[in-house]
């Protein structure tokens, strides 16, 4: 057996071994699950007719929500510029572009709920803590792709400004941008999709957002107007999605 195919083996073997400790040490039981079905019934049936008289605190919170992607997302991208570039290879020596790597994933690692709730702690409630947690948390995944795209350019027009004794800054400029411009809108774009997703429910934690309200209803039994909230949320969600789809297409 060839060394390639081993490798596929051994991985396959791994993760069906995964999947196999999963289901034996995670007490799924099929009869829970179907027991809870008519509980399940009744939380949806609280739900329906939907309560339209919470239109305004849907506009309010939609409002919120939408500042705090928009401004998090701008944040973000005012991080993730100078990391991006000092996080490729292209650009900076390799103890630089390691040392900003390893911190970019550590911010990646750090869960967005956990930072909102630092910062609802450090500035109180309302969107403020919302707009930094989200600048905080995208730059670490915004700032990697930026420096996957200057990393995957071509090496040739690099190569010419360098010999003619262009700095770093002149190879940026008109080198590497022209090419990874679409590929940093695309990714850009993405992000703030994301970051739109993740910021409905930083609400939770009272970093506003329409997730406040959600929460709120939930928590007293208004389950009628938690629908209606619920319902606007998904529309925002297909709508910006529709919007981001248009875009990356305008890019590509």
């Amino acid at each position: 057996m060839r060394s390639r195919e081993f490798g596929g083996f051994l991985t396959g073997v791994l993760i069906a071994c995964a999947v196999l400790w999963s289901l034996l040490t995670s007490d799924v039981e099929l009869s829970r699950l179907l027991s809870a079905g008519p509980r399940i019934a009744d939380f949806f049936g609280r739900m329906f007719p939907p309560n339209s008289t919470v239109m305004n605190e849907i506009w309010k919170g939609s409002a919120e929500t939408l500042r705090i992607a928009i401004l998090g997302t701008l944040g973000a991208i005012f991080l993730s510029v100078p990391l991006g570039i000092l996080a490729s290879e292209t650009m900076v020596q390799p103890v630089v572009h390691r040392a900003v790597r390893t911190l970019l994933a550590f911010v990646r690692a750090i869960p967005l709920i956990l930072v909102a709730m630092l910062m609802v702690s450090a500035v109180g409630l309302g969107p403020l803590p919302g707009i930094i947690a989200v600048a905080f948390h995208a730059s670490g995944m915004l700032a990697k792709f930026y420096a996957e795209a200057i990393d995957g350019v071509s090496r040739g027009p690099i190569e010419a400004l360098e010999s003619a004794g262009a700095g770093p800054l002149l190879r940026l400029r008109h080198a590497i941008w022209p090419q990874m411009a679409p590929v940093v809108a695309r990714d850009t774009i993405f992000r703030f999709e994301l970051n739109l997703r993740e910021s409905l429910v930083l609400g939770i934690v009272g970093a506003g957002g329409i997730g406040f309200y959600i929460q709120s209803y939930i928590r007293s039994f208004q389950y009628d107007k938690a629908a209606s909230v619920t319902m606007a949320v998904i529309v925002m969600v297909v709508v910006i999605e529709a919007f981001n789809v248009f875009l990356r297409r305008r890019f590509d």
